[in-house]
């Protein structure tokens, strides 16, 4: 037994866990300095880990962690059912992300049983989508049945706290000031009534009652989703798609989806499926905003009832002060403008920062978006209150 083993041997429990843990991100090569032997389960997961994150592409044997997964279709479709047995959903989900950045995967998932082994996630969905014109027609199929799966799964997590969120906020955005009862709304009656205010009964007289519409059947707002579609806007291209078929289901709210990289695409026709969205982008190439927003602008018939909603990097191609004049022009005639430079859960990307600085001078500040954040984005936006703009953007 050498003498780190011995040492090893004397510690605790709770000791021997933590040095465990450190073998197990260290790699047991020669520097790790932990001294702590693996077995069984953790020799395995060891294995897992080192195929990925090792150095080089040989062979791993004994306590080498060089290993790498190789181009072979087998082997990483061993090492896909390894890591699902080893590590939770959302460690395999990191790990697969990684083998495809670091290891050049991305041509394995072109493959169907690549595809049925993986754990699906919006980054998954993205990757394909970026893979599409190169899919082979046996692929297709299964690619569309792993979008769909994690379609399904957003819609359920966001589809009811979102149509909620914004019923609300179109019934508030509908104003009356002769409401029934159960339609006052008090705060504002009584900040109406203040100088109403009877010392001698300590109470005030309402005599102006402001309360809540409720938003008939009719169209209240019409909300244009403008959606960079460059490499870099993967996940916000899904979950926009997402919410863009949400928000097309609701009768209130007349919704147009439109995406972009050189040329602009109204992809609106297809909002009662989100997968065939999806499909109909085309991820990576150049940016024209400017082009994509005179797009949007030439929809536009109820200004003041209008909400436009721009995803993107804000990298412009097309022409700068003309993109900043149109979104002006909008402003101007009571168009909400809101500029997300993504939706999703991983924060603001690269940015143009001084695109973002012009956005901001105009009264459109430009912020990255979670996708639990967005119902509210867009309440505020339709109730044309200030946006709940995280603190970090």
């Amino acid at each position: 037994m050498t003498t780190e083993s011995m040492a090893v041997a004397e510690l605790d429990d709770a000791a021997r866990e933590r040095l465990r843990r450190w073998r197990l991100v260290l790699g047991g090569e020669a520097a790790d300095g932990t001294g702590c032997a693996l077995g069984g389960r953790d020799a395995a997961m060891d294995g897992a880990l080192a195929a990925l994150y090792g150095k080089g592409d040989k062979p791993r044997t004994g306590k080498d962690r060089s290993a790498g997964l190789g181009a072979s279709a087998p082997s990483v479709a061993r090492w896909l059912g390894d890591i699902r047995t080893y590590f939770p959903s959302s460690v395999v989900q990191v790990m697969q992300r990684d083998a495809i950045d670091r290891l050049g995967l991305s041509a394995l998932l072109l493959e169907p049983e690549m595809l049925e082994a993986v754990e699906a996630d919006v980054h998954l969905v993205g990757t394909l989508l970026s893979l599409n014109k190169a899919m082979p027609e046996t692929t297709k199929e299964t690619a569309r049945a792993v979008v769909r799966k994690v379609v399904e799964d957003l819609e359920k997590r966001l589809a009811t706290r979102t149509r909620a969120t914004l019923t609300g906020a179109l019934d508030r955005s509908a104003r009356i000031n002769r409401p029934r009862h159960h339609d006052i709304d008090w705060n504002r009656t009584i900040a109406a009534n203040l100088k109403h205010y009877l010392p001698e009964y300590r109470t005030i007289v309402p005599e102006r009652l402001i309360g809540y519409g409720r938003a008939s059947q009719s169209v209240k707002k019409e909300v244009i989703l403008c959606i960079d579609q460059s490499g870099s806007m993967a996940a916000s291209v899904v979950y926009a798609s997402v919410f863009g078929a949400v928000l097309a289901s609701m009768r209130s709210i007349s919704t147009r989806l439109v995406v972009f990289d050189t040329a602009v695409v109204d992809l609106t026709d297809q909002l009662d499926d989100p997968v065939d969205v999806l499909f109909g982008t085309r991820l990576g190439g150049g940016t024209d905003i400017n082009r994509a927003l005179a797009y949007c602008q030439s929809q536009i018939t109820r200004p003041a009832e209008t909400v436009v909603v721009l995803i993107s990097d804000l990298y412009e191609g097309g022409i700068r002060n003309e993109m900043l004049k149109r979104v002006a022009a909008m402003k101007a005639s009571g168009v909400q403008f809101v500029t997300l430079l993504a939706l999703s859960d991983e924060g603001a990307p690269a940015y143009d920062r001084e695109h973002a600085s012009a956005l901001a001078e105009l009264g459109a500040p430009a912020f990255a978006c979670t996708p639990d954040l967005f119902p509210e984005v867009m309440a505020a936006a339709i109730e044309k209150r200030p946006l709940p703009i995280p603190d970090t953007i």
